[in-house]
């Protein structure tokens, strides 16, 4: 094992905690090398809240990680969402001193380093800058200025901003557990790697990736990702409301969802009806599966409706922007029954699960492309592209750090046969190293 060349992601969710090793196979697919799994103690919502419980949780999946694949983990990459998370979309330009030189990188990252001074509100920082597109002296829609002339640079961007406790406290848990953090990625978008192909992003596609404490979107159009939005309401939700409403205990409720739960409450007929063990010696309980249908309808269609909601505001219902791939659902939700119709019912959209084995090797076992392992794959995924790309071994001290920001900043270098293209740190790379500086001078 020890000559593959391996990245480890570690999706911090609010239910589960997954550390996945991988490595590309000879025929470039991911193989999944090993996987750990931990019951989430001390996150909620996405945001950790209890330091000792989530660095216990992190352990337990490393160990298990470890175990199953007998490789020693040091690095991991770390998937970031929460209730915190919200974006912006926001223009910027320059003026170029000389229009006479072809626009080159240092322009290209003045301009965005100029989009990482915006005020913020307190607390908050930019986590992605994201250009979606360029006008050069007014000439619009312009996706790669690099080597045109031109005195003005303008961009629209989608910025990504989140709490700087919240991003602190998931950094904190991980070093505290014995690793080192080598990127922070936002969930929608490793989520967004492992399911969704490369034709649905051109048509354009909304991502849903229901969690147990947040769902995530992640709107693509013309390969371009256009909005993302987290909502605070995922799985959980609809546990706590089987709960209250058949009066039972959390892990029978939870049970109950996984295994007899549905969105379409006319899919149950009035005389299905399961018994649930009574608590010290009383009487079980009966409950009808339309009942169930009704409480877990009422609670998704909600979800489903906040964001139909986001998807509008992105301005699906334009022409110019509609989404022709419709909607993609993965994450642990993705797996309640007749969610699919419900989803399409709702939202009048095409409608499919992701499941994330488009990249992964053919002999991957069935649960590992369950949708609940989605951003588990694509914070490795991403790992992996990136370091292919520089042409590093991700195992190695020197590998600097991984992010998740649009495409790779590129310089031009030649050696004699032309121009070869040699990465360069981007923006968020050198965030993610002030913030490791931070934590290492941290008490």
């Amino acid at each position: 094992m020890e000559n593959k060349n391996f990245a480890v992601g570690l999706d911090i969710g609010t239910t589960k905690i997954v550390a996945m090793i991988g490595c590309y196979n000879e025929y470039g697919k991911m193989e999944i090398l090993g996987i750990g799994k931990a019951k989430s103690m001390g996150v909620h919502r996405g945001v950790v809240n209890n330091i000792t419980q989530t660095i216990q949780s992190i352990q337990q999946a490393v160990e298990a990680a470890e175990a199953s694949s007998e490789i020693k983990i040091s690095k991991v990459v770390a998937g970031i969402a929460g209730q915190h998370i919200r974006s912006l979309q926001h223009s910027d330009y320059i003026t170029r001193r000389d229009g006479e030189e072809v626009i080159g990188e240092l322009d290209i990252e003045t301009l965005c380093n100029q989009v990482h001074k915006l005020v913020m509100l307190p607390g908050e920082e930019i986590i992605h800058v994201l250009p979606q597109d360029y006008k050069i002296d007014g000439q619009a829609e312009i996706t790669e200025p690099r080597g045109m002339y031109g005195a003005r640079l303008e961009a629209n961007f989608h910025v990504v901003v989140g709490q700087v406790a919240s991003i602190r406290n998931i950094g904190r848990c991980i070093k505290s557990s014995g690793l080192e953090l080598a990127g922070i990625t936002l969930e929608p978008l490793a989520s967004a790697n492992a399911v969704l192909s490369q034709e649905e992003k051109e048509a354009g596609v909304a991502l849903i990736d229901i969690g147990g404490g947040t769902t995530d979107l992640a709107i693509f159009k013309d390969g371009i990702i256009r909005h993302t939005a987290v909502i605070p309401f995922g799985g959980n939700v609809i546990t706590e409301d089987i709960k209250e409403g058949c009066s039972i205990i959390e892990k029978q409720a939870e049970m109950l969802k996984i295994k007899f739960g549905s969105a379409w409450p006319g899919e149950n007929k009035d005389n299905e009806i399961v018994s649930i063990p009574g608590l010290r010696g009383r009487e079980p309980k009966e409950i009808t599966l339309k009942n169930l249908s009704k409480i877990i309808h009422a609670r998704v269609v909600e979800i489903i409706e906040q964001v139909y909601a986001e998807i509008k505001a992105y301005g699906h219902e334009e022409q110019k922007k509609k989404l022709i791939a419709g909607i993609v659902i993965t994450g642990g939700g993705a797996e309640l029954k007749h969610l699919k119709q419900l989803v399409e019912y709702t939202t009048g959209m095409d409608t499919r699960i992701g499941f994330p084995n488009e990249h992964l090797a053919g002999n991957t076992d069935a649960e590992t492309t369950s949708p609940m392992y989605a951003t588990a794959v694509g914070l490795v995924l991403n790992s992996l592209e990136k370091h292919h790309t520089q042409g590093i071994d991700p195992t190695l001290e020197e590998a600097p750090q991984i992010d998740n920001a649009t495409e790779s900043e590129l310089t031009e270098e030649t050696d004699g046969r032309g121009a070869i293209p040699k990465a360069r740190k981007s923006f968020f790379e050198k965030w993610a190293e002030r913030f490791k500086e931070f934590l290492d001078t941290a008490e």
